[in-house]
């Protein structure tokens, strides 16, 4: 379709000012949480992008009333009359969201049953369920599959359990928290992932009245309360999307201002930015800082990355970057240990005259869980290259971004299809791109 479409004219240096928002990896989880509460809650700082309209849409079918507050970005929950849903309304979101299989817990707490549909989301590789629904059997739920979707039941209560996940997911530690908070007893939650989103949702469940201790050894223990009421919180800003308009700035040559991009949780990309040979600055004002993120001239270094969970570099960091190691003097490396099938959207480079080939083997790293598995998750980028215009279609939210800053360091002028996937994640992307000098534009639709 004409209207999912972005034609970009590249060779130009994004140069000026962005703001980020509430992190998407946070606001979604946030928003289920609400339905834990007895009483309102409200939160500042919410992007406008799809995946909330998906969750809002999720919330409201289940009776919660979800109404803008005063502020941009304000958005406030009302928990009173949550309902169960009708099957046919909820399955109109089947496939749109991984977020359903998140209110699960809540749902088996205020209602006693619940109803996920087919999940969506990017496909990076399978993500799995089956921890989210080991753990709930555990808390006592009763699952049953069916061709429509699972349903749920706890006609005993929901109680607390010992669990260790193979594998410190996010998603499954969301999961455990957001059932064991109201869960009959204490729950211990071993080899949890604790990534910054993971810590805002901890402080969003205590300030609701949650008991959550985060031990050093990556062991969590949740005591179970008997109610919950509303909160009021301004979640920490998007890392994943700082990270892409300073990945953005190096591969374009540019200079870009975030506001409200914080430190303290881009630490790792920042240094792995610094040693490619990227310039930054911190501004640490409370109410207008961020992080500016320029190319300083001269030849970029090659780097040695290996993505993994927090506190190492993030998996969702390392598509913008490798456009601009493409730029890179020198073989780059960068072994993916989170995603098993992240490594597709290097195609669509290499057609624009880039140099990346793709192992099985775990390169420029220890071994990971997908060595002598056959997955390739391991890239090797021959830079410098010149990239050309091309045509693109992109396939999920961060490759698409990735795809898009090709096409803005490339020469010439690409036509991006599909660029209303990233809507899912990057709020009026396309205005804070003409904020900062990009030329693109939607093709006119002709009449019939």
């Amino acid at each position: 379709m004409l209207s999912d479409v972005l034609v970009v004219t590249g060779g130009t240096p994004l140069t000026g000012e962005v703001r980020v928002r509430g992190a998407k990896n946070l606001v979604s989880k946030a928003m289920v949480a609400a339905v834990l509460g007895h009483t309102p809650s409200r939160m500042f700082d919410v992007p406008r992008i799809r995946d909330v309209e998906i969750v809002r849409g999720l919330l409201e079918l289940h009776g919660v009333r979800v109404t803008d507050g005063d502020l941009d970005g304000e958005l406030v929950f009302d928990p009173s009359n949550v309902e169960r849903a009708g099957i046919d309304e909820i399955n109109v979101h089947a496939g749109s969201s991984r977020i359903p299989i998140l209110l699960c817990g809540p749902l088996l707490h205020r209602l006693g049953h619940a109803f996920i549909p087919d999940l969506g989301g990017c496909h990076i590789g399978p993500r799995p369920i089956d921890f989210h629904l080991e753990a709930l059997r555990q808390f006592g739920a009763i699952v049953d599959k069916t061709p429509e979707g699972l349903h749920l039941s706890a006609p005993n209560g929901l109680h607390g359990i010992k669990f260790t996940l193979d594998y410190p997911s996010v998603g499954a530690t969301e999961q455990i928290l957001l059932t064991a908070v109201l869960a009959e007893g204490v729950t211990e939650l071993a080899n949890a992932a604790v990534e910054p989103e993971i810590v805002d949702l901890i402080c969003v469940l205590q300030k609701m009245g949650a008991i959550i201790k985060v031990h050093t050894n990556r062991v969590i223990e949740i005591e179970g309360v008997s109610r919950l009421t509303g909160f009021t919180h301004r979640p920490i800003p998007d890392r994943i999307e700082a990270a892409s308009w300073a990945s953005a700035a190096l591969a374009t040559k540019g200079d870009i201002f975030v506001r409200g991009a914080r430190q303290a949780d881009m630490m790792t990309y920042l240094n792995v930015f610094r040693s490619i040979g990227g310039s930054y600055e911190v501004d640490d004002d409370p109410v207008g800082g961020g992080i500016r993120f320029w190319h300083p001239g001269g030849d970029l270094r090659p780097v040695v990355i290996e993505t993994d969970v927090h506190p190492g570099f993030m998996t969702d960091w390392q598509q913008p970057l490798v456009v601009a190691l493409t730029q890179a003097n020198g073989l780059s490396v960068v072994h993916e240990t989170v995603y098993e099938n992240r490594f597709g959207y290097t195609h669509a480079l290499n057609q624009m005259g880039a140099t990346i080939q793709v192992y099985a083997e775990c390169l420029g790293g220890a071994d990971c869980r997908f060595g002598r598995r056959g997955f390739r998750h391991s890239a090797v980028i021959a830079g410098p290259a010149k990239l050309h215009a091309h045509d693109l279609v992109i396939p999920d939210l961060r490759a698409g971004f990735s795809h898009l800053i090709a096409a803005l360091a490339a020469e010439g002028t690409s036509r991006v299809h599909g660029v209303d996937l990233i809507n899912r994640g990057y709020e009026d992307f396309e205005a804070k791109l003409a904020g900062l000098g990009a030329r693109t534009e939607r093709p006119v639709t002709q009449a019939a």
